[in-house]
């Protein structure tokens, strides 16, 4: 039993420290990665490209979850600094690339651990009430910080772009508000059930950009309606309850931390996706969850499925 229980330990281990290697291939994608639209995010094995960012954001919750399992019972203040620190490597590489959508997803990823790992209430208030009052200045003094001479510091000029453009897409109708304006009419023009399977005009037309990716969920407003986005919603709800009554049962700290990160996760995920499509928020270019195409992404995701079903069954088979 003792070994059993000292390999388990060392399994744990090797698998948190997927986080290490997976920085590396962050680190070699910034020097040597393949570039695509002007963002060196991929890297070429030669048999297949991957993109390391996505790996991320189950290498972080993995790492950080082991960390505070480690100092369980002893957690310090000193504790959740070494682990903002662990954070920020990654996303500081992500978001040079430039992705900030995955950059996002990857620090909520590393977030949603250290909250539930005992972060001070504290600490987040003032955080919120810096990011409303930042929300605030924006909204109402966008005009002047949204002038081309002016420069936001550790922002691409793309990316100030998108923001500006989300309280005005109408400043920009063929270039960067181009996507808000088209997914918006898709997501209108479908009304309550929506015009039918393979009649959307946005889509079809190719009036809607990245459909089969970015903006599917466009693609489901306007040929499903309200009642189809409904639908989805509460499949989504059902996925994150499940995951959050996994995370309640889980049998250790780790176990708790994992599965409570991987399903907000997906719950960031949606919730972004579905803002950006409906014009609340900037296009950052998330995936709708298990709807979007993409390789990496869908991998990951099915990934963090799997691992919720891994924590829910070891708990089964101790109870037996």
């Amino acid at each position: 039993m003792l070994l059993g229980i000292q390999w388990r330990s060392l399994r744990l281990k090797i698998i948190a420290w997927s986080f290490v290697p997976t920085a590396i291939i962050l680190v070699a994608v910034a020097l040597a990665g393949d570039v695509s639209k002007g963002a060196r995010r991929w890297l070429n094995l030669g048999v297949v490209r991957i993109q390391p960012s996505e790996i991320m954001k189950i290498a972080m919750p993995l790492m950080l979850a082991w960390y505070f399992q480690k100092r369980e019972g002893s957690v310090k203040l000193y504790d959740f600094v070494i682990a903002v620190a662990i954070l920020a490597l990654p996303v500081g590489l992500i978001a040079k690339q430039p992705d900030l959508g995955t950059a996002v997803l990857v620090l909520a990823a590393g977030f949603f651990v250290i909250f539930l790992a005992g972060l001070s209430w504290k600490l987040i208030i003032p955080a919120m009430l810096a990011g409303l009052i930042g929300i605030a200045v924006l909204v109402g003094y966008g005009d002047r910080i949204c002038q081309p001479e002016v420069r936001w510091p550790g922002l691409k000029d793309y990316q100030k772009h998108r923001i500006c453009t989300l309280l005005d897409p109408t400043t920009d109708p063929l270039g960067k508000g181009f996507h808000t304006i088209q997914s918006t009419i898709a997501v209108g023009s479908g009304g309550i059930s929506g015009k039918g399977w393979m009649e959307g005009t946005q889509a079809h037309l190719e009036f809607l950009p990245e459909r089969h990716t970015d903006f599917i969920f466009a693609v489901l407003a306007e040929e499903f309606g309200l009642l189809g986005n409904l639908v989805l919603v509460v499949l989504y709800a059902l996925l994150i309850g499940r995951g959050l009554m996994i995370a309640a049962r889980g049998r250790t700290l780790f176990s708790q931390l994992l599965a409570g990160s991987i399903t907000l996760i997906y719950f960031t995920y949606a919730f972004v996706n579905m803002g950006m499509v409906s014009g609340i928020l900037p296009v950052v270019g998330v995936p709708l969850p298990f709807f979007s195409y993409g390789g990496t992404a869908l991998v990951t995701l099915f990934l963090g499925v799997g691992i919720l079903m891994s924590i829910a069954r070891s708990r089964m088979l101790i109870q037996k």
